[in-house]
């Protein structure tokens, strides 16, 4: 049984920095894409970063050059640091896992920007 559980998300102000994790059970995260989402509300969840089982990595426009994705094997955990949030970023972030054209999610962890 596959479960995703994220943590990291809170409350920081404009400039500020978090890292979300992603703790994976029952499967590598090595051999899978792994992704993070991101859904405000009212809006439509958005792909903010994916990381492909080869290792390459891929950003939404919107965070390019703030937002980095990566990964412990040895913790089987997907890491998205985040760097310089704004007021466009506060949403509740989710951790997806594709397995053979199936997507596992996770709970999701709130993320608040706010002075």
């Amino acid at each position: 049984q596959v479960q995703l559980v994220e943590s990291g998300g809170g409350l920081v102000q404009p400039g500020g920095s978090l890292r979300l994790s992603c703790a994976v059970s029952g499967r590598n995260i090595n051999m899978y894409d792994m992704g993070w989402y991101r859904q405000a509300p009212g809006k439509q969840r958005k792909l903010v970063a994916q990381l492909f089982s080869g290792g390459t990595p891929d950003y939404g426009d919107s965070v390019k050059g703030r937002f980095t994705i990566s990964r412990d094997n040895a913790k089987n955990t997907v890491y998205l640091q985040m760097n310089s949030l704004n007021p466009e970023d506060p949403a509740v972030y989710y951790c997806r896992m594709t397995i053979y054209a199936t997507n596992f999610w996770g709970q999701g962890t709130q993320v608040t920007v706010s002075s």
